[in-house]
């Protein structure tokens, strides 16, 4: 046995002198020590041994082991120590080029607008509600005011899922389910995605961004509504900025209005920025109908409210003077990096 163990060790020995790289080292390892390895046989066979001198055998076997691993420790970090040596010598490094440079992220536009115009609402009171993209037609719709085959569709060509289920034209449903809540007073403004079949050009895109904001409590009038949209204008544009309301249309409000604000960048006296007109349309608003009132389980002779809503890309667009909104969308870093 003794012979035998010598001679697994001279072996071993043989192979890993004539071992030029890591793998060959590996490879004897696994033939000497592995678990079908040389050494392990010699394990396996020790019941064949005599009960007397197994111990002295168990002793010869791992001394043999210790030896045989010492000298492919051994091996092993000579191999090392060549090949970082190698690598050294043929491997250079230019420490003149210049680093990589680690770029930071920052918010979108969109993003930081969206920011102070939710930081204003809710210093007023309001809260933050969002709802979902994907919604019924009558929420879109019939529970707005807008019944099937009225003209204000037309308007809001969008994308229909089934003729029940449709991508939101515009975040109003989300005050119509909060309204369905009946939890009184509300407060709030519902920002999110909304969806129309527009054409892609400097204005429009078939996925934009609005800010729709509601109040419903008693005792509510026209007066609360613009002293409230005058607020917003003058904490996002400037102290100086005045306010118009010019008489118009919305299916779920009445009496409805659009909402001008005096050119910020001129003073009202007109400039490119405002194309002359002195005035800039940010929004529409109005008071909320009676009828969405009463489908939304709101007694109107006991509530009353008010709704506006808000395209965010629009207040971007203005805000930091950029003509195209496609620049919003296509992620060119040059464009991004001015904010």
């Amino acid at each position: 046995m003794k012979e035998k163990l010598e001679s697994i060790r001279e072996q071993a020995i043989k192979k890993i002198d004539e071992a030029t790289e890591m793998g060959a080292l590996n490879d004897v390892k696994v033939s000497v020590l592995g678990k079908k390895g040389e050494l392990t046989a010699v394990l396996k066979g020790m019941k064949d041994v005599a009960i007397e001198d197994r111990p002295k055998v168990g002793a010869l076997v791992n001394e043999t082991r210790e030896a045989i691993e010492k000298y492919l420790n051994d091996a092993k970090d000579k191999l090392e120590e060549e090949e970082m040596e190698h690598r050294l010598q043929n491997e250079t490094i230019d420490v003149t080029l210049p680093a990589k440079k680690v770029r930071e992220g920052h918010r979108h536009p969109n993003t930081k607008v969206l920011d102070e115009v939710e930081k204003i609402f809710v210093g007023m009171g309001y809260e933050v509600v969002e709802g979902p993209e994907v919604e019924y037609d009558y929420y879109n719709f019939e529970a707005l005011n807008i019944p099937p085959n009225h003209p204000a569709k037309d308007e809001q060509d969008t994308f229909y899922i089934n003729k029940d289920i449709l991508l939101r034209t515009q975040t109003s449903p989300v005050q119509v389910h909060e309204m369905e809540k009946g939890k009184l007073p509300i407060r709030m403004i519902a920002p999110g995605r909304v969806f129309r079949s527009d054409e892609v050009d400097a204005t429009h895109s078939p996925s934009f961004h609005q800010i729709e904001g509601m109040v419903i409590d008693k005792d509510i009038t026209f007066a609360d509504l613009k002293g409230t949209l005058e607020e917003f204008a003058k904490q996002l544009f400037g102290d100086d900025v005045k306010v118009k309301f010019r008489p118009h249309h919305f299916p779920f409000t009445e009496p409805s209005a659009e909402v001008d604000v005096s050119c910020f960048k001129c003073g009202g006296k007109g400039c490119r920025f405002c194309k002359g007109e002195g005035w800039i349309e940010i929004l529409g608003c109005g008071m909320v109908h009676p009828k969405v009132l009463k489908m939304s389980g709101i007694d109107p002779d006991e509530y009353q409210g008010f709704a506006f809503g808000v395209g965010l890309e629009r207040i971007t667009l203005l805000k930091y003077e950029i003509d195209d909104m496609r620049l919003l969308y296509e992620n060119d870093s040059r464009f991004l990096d001015q904010f």
